[in-house]
């Protein structure tokens, strides 16, 4: 039957070959815009790097690059008294043309002269340390990614992950909670699917990588207008629709199947919007997985230019997610089982929608954010699936963020500087009801909690050349408050100041520094935790989560197409908060499916520390890239006794290596391979587990919080293998993908798997005249080799 589809799709790739012939090249339509005013420039140079094809801008800085070859192409651009830029990657079909708009900054060391050079592996004036832009093309191409951004970064150093199959971005060994996310400047609380609440993760990511242009990366040194952050920023900037025709693209992946529009709404306005429905559920139900997910999502951009001075751009972005049992199972087997008793039903919607508006002068511009976020999130347990008994766990929750935030950005007297401050008004609801067992007997904990919390902040930072451009440096404050209690309302308790600099060692040679102090609100979850009583436990208690971070880097390029980088880190955490039941830090949560971190009674009194060093390598050709990174992290967080305790991400090494290569007619190949050390893991407490209330309260084992991560995982490693194919037909392309994740099939070792034996008859054995349950041990093992086909089409 398999050769029977491959030879069906075989005929199908040849006869459209044949009916409608190959054409191999395409145009590009953009604009040359100076950075701080937007004004055009006229007659700057562009040219298609690898290439002699090339043109001028207009007066009005408009160009057209005609017969350019299909495929990923980059642009040079430079013009007199400007810092010449390499564009990031763009994508050209014959069928469509991709409009960019290149922003040059102003250079008043070049005022004499075009300078040709341009200086490869750019980074942000304030972040010159611990930031790494990504271009469409990597996102495209990684192996074992199905095009999502947060398994994209875990090429790039510092970035850990899991054996778990999930979206959690876990950095340089803080946990995914630490994490934000910005898309074209207003933040997206929510970047996955099925999200855990309280922190990043989930499995599957909700940004369409149709949409994107390029992604900022920071775990460190952030900008002073970026807040609410402790280990890491994802910084989106979405693709421009085009100015020229409707197009259209549809994609069948792996999981879903997306459609993307975009193109004109007259001559100011465009727009790009998609729409994605997943179909696992089908595939999972067919196999005999014991839950069901499904997915849909959405994604909107529209931009008008009013004239030159004046702009708007309208973003919003969705998710609808639904998870049921697979309840149908005959005979579930151990593993079935285990799954089927402990995860409950999940029901999650999401949306963000956002106004942009720009105002340009002389020297700079002014930026007004409006924007608004939703969460609605319901998780629903009854005890072995029984309907008919009461629910064990029922949990409904929403978050509503209403955002301000205004910017200035000008530059005098060679300084850049910025100017932000933000309002901010956030609802939280929570309802929920659960059995719990502690000290020995089951209590029934019920509360329902609203908050209504006022959130405010300033920032500035100014940025400057020294020493002929030889010495960046910039230093930042930034005070962030909230009307949460008196602890958290003094602006002056969370004050972050935040110093980078880079100085040229030679034309090649960096040496690099950063020290920054930053604050992030504790989570919702546990602000809004109440007893049964009614009352705010952590409400006299609560801080902002504070963290010190320390950098110094040196780098080396040996051409503008290979990069060498090594840095050290040091991250000092405090007011962490510590879980008073378990007596663990809450940096060990947020990586779990179907749930929720940070619900729980804790003190502000945690410390951690997480250090090491990471290595990158970059070869960025034309037809061939790797990305080499090494990263050694120790982290440890403490727990309610003082002791430091090894995190839950405290890897060790971290080694990933991406490569792809350019083939001819259009092929491309590439693989990535990773290397996480042994993770750290708490045993079971299994006299706990097997009391009967206990275990029906939760359908699970209890963890041993007493062993807290005493014990290790062995080391996971993965291979994943791409081939790409592109057809570049007269009016559309077709583009067709083979992935395969963990090729030579690697066996991963996880927790044993707890589950409890049965009666011949089916009811489940028990002990000590019915109060205790007969436990059972399973080897648990995962890892496949996964294979996965995407066709994508352009028209």
């Amino acid at each position: 039957m398999q050769d029977t589809y491959k030879h069906i799709l075989l005929i199908l790739v040849l006869s459209l070959v044949t009916k409608f012939g190959l054409a191999q090249t395409g145009q590009i339509r953009g604009v040359v815009l100076d950075q701080d005013n937007n004004e055009a420039i006229p007659f700057a140079n562009i040219l298609v790097i690898g290439t002699n094809t090339g043109t001028s801008a207009s007066f009005d800085g408009n160009f057209t690059l005609e017969n350019i070859q299909a495929g990923y192409v980059q642009l040079q651009v430079s013009s007199v008294g400007y810092t010449p830029i390499l564009t990031a990657a763009l994508f050209v079909t014959n069928s469509n043309s991709p409009f960019i708009e290149i922003k040059l900054q102003a250079n008043e060391n070049l005022l004499d002269e075009v300078e040709v050079k341009v200086k490869p592996f750019q980074k942000r004036e304030e972040s010159p340390i611990s930031m790494q832009s990504i271009t469409t093309r990597e996102i495209e191409s990684n192996p074992g990614s199905n095009r999502d951004i947060s398994r994209v970064i875990q090429s790039f150093p510092g970035v850990g992950s899991t054996p778990a199959f999930r979206n959690d971005v876990i950095i340089r060994g803080g946990g995914p909670s630490e994490i934000r996310f910005f898309l074209d400047g207003i933040e997206i609380p929510v970047l996955n699917h099925f999200s855990t609440q309280g922190a990043s993760g989930g499995p599957v990511g909700i940004i369409n990588a149709d949409f994107i242009r390029s992604v900022d990366f920071y775990s460190s040194a952030f900008p002073a207008s970026k807040y609410n952050a402790l280990s890491g920023i994802l910084d989106f900037q979405q693709k421009e629709g085009s100015k020229d025709k409707t197009n259209l693209q549809a994609t069948l992946g792996a999981s879903e199947a997306a459609l993307t529009l975009d193109g004109p709404l007259g001559d100011k306005t465009s727009y790009i919007f998609s729409v994605r429905q997943s179909y696992l559920q089908f595939l999972f139900s067919a196999i005999g997985l014991p839950f069901l997910p499904t997915f849909s999502d959405y994604q909107l951009k529209v931009k008008t230019n009013l004239d030159t001075k004046n702009q708007f751009t309208l973003i919003s972005i969705g998710s609808l997610d639904h998870l049921t049992l697979n309840t149908g199972i005959k005979n579930p087997s151990p593993e079935q089982q285990y799954i089927l008793s402990q995860i409950p039903v999940n029901n999650q919607w999401s949306y963000t929608i956002g106004l942009v508006y720009k105002h340009f002068f002389e020297n700079g511009y002014h930026t007004f954010v409006l924007s608004r976020n939703m969460l609605n999130n319901e998780f629903f347990k009854y005890p072995d699936n029984d309907e008919n008994l009461e629910r064990s766990f029922d949990y409904i929750s929403t978050e509503a963020e209403n955002k301000f935030r205004y910017e200035l950005n000008f530059r005098k007297n060679g300084i850049k500087y910025n100017l932000s401050s933000n309002l901010e008004y956030a609802k939280y609801s929570n309802q929920t009801a659960q059995q719990v067992f502690t000290s020995d007997s089951l209590i029934n904990f019920k509360y329902a909690t609203y908050l209504n919390i006022f959130k405010y902040g300033l920032s500035g930072q100014a940025t400057k050349r020294f020493l002929d451009s030889r010495l960046l440096l910039s230093l930042g404050i930034r005070f962030d408050a909230n009307n949460y209690n008196e602890n958290t309302s003094n602006l002056f308790n969370q004050f972050s100041p935040r110093f980078s600099s880079s100085y040229s060692l030679s034309d090649k040679s960096f040496l690099n520094a950063g020290v920054g102090r930053y604050f992030q609100q504790a989570a919702y979850t546990t602000l809004g935790f109440r007893n049964n009583a009614g009352t705010l436990v952590n409400l006299q208690d609560a801080r902002f989560i504070g963290l010190n971070q320390y950098n110094l880097g040196i780098e080396h390029r040996f051409s503008e197409k290979v990069l060498l980088s090594l840095e050290g880190f040091y991250k000092d955490y405090f007011q962490y908060p510590i879980d008073l039941v378990s007596g663990a830090s809450l940096a060990n949560q947020g990586a779990a499916y179907s749930s929720v971190a940070g619900a729980a009674p804790v003190t502000f009194t945690g410390k951690g520390r997480s250090y090491g060093f990471e290595i990158l390598n970059r070869w960025n050709y034309e037809t061939f890239s790797v990305l080499a990174s090494y990263t050694y992290v120790q982290s440890l967080f403490t727990d309610l006794s003082g002791s430091f305790i090894p995190s839950s991400w405290d890897s060790k090494h971290l080694l990933s290596i991406t490569g792809s290569k350019e083939l001819k007619k259009d092929w491309r190949i590439g693989f990535k391979w990773r290397f996480v050390g042994g993770l750290p893991y708490t045993p079971f407490d299994l006299e706990t587990s097997s009391n009967v209330q206990a275990w029906d309260a939760i359908g699970q084992a209890y963890l041993d919080y007493s062993r807290l991560n005493s014990e290790r995982f062995a080391a996971f490693h993965q291979l994943d293998l791409r081939i790409d194919k592109n057809y570049f037909f007269k009016k559309w392309t077709l583009m067709l993908y083979i992935d395969i994740q963990n090729a030579y099939n690697f066996k991963n070792i996880g927790q044993d798997i707890i589950v409890r034996e049965k009666n011949t008859d089916g009811t489940f054995a028990t002990t000590n005249d019915g109060t205790k349950y007969i436990l059972q041990s399973i080897a648990n093992t995962s890892g496949t080799v996964l294979p996965t086909v995407g066709i994508m089409i352009k028209l």
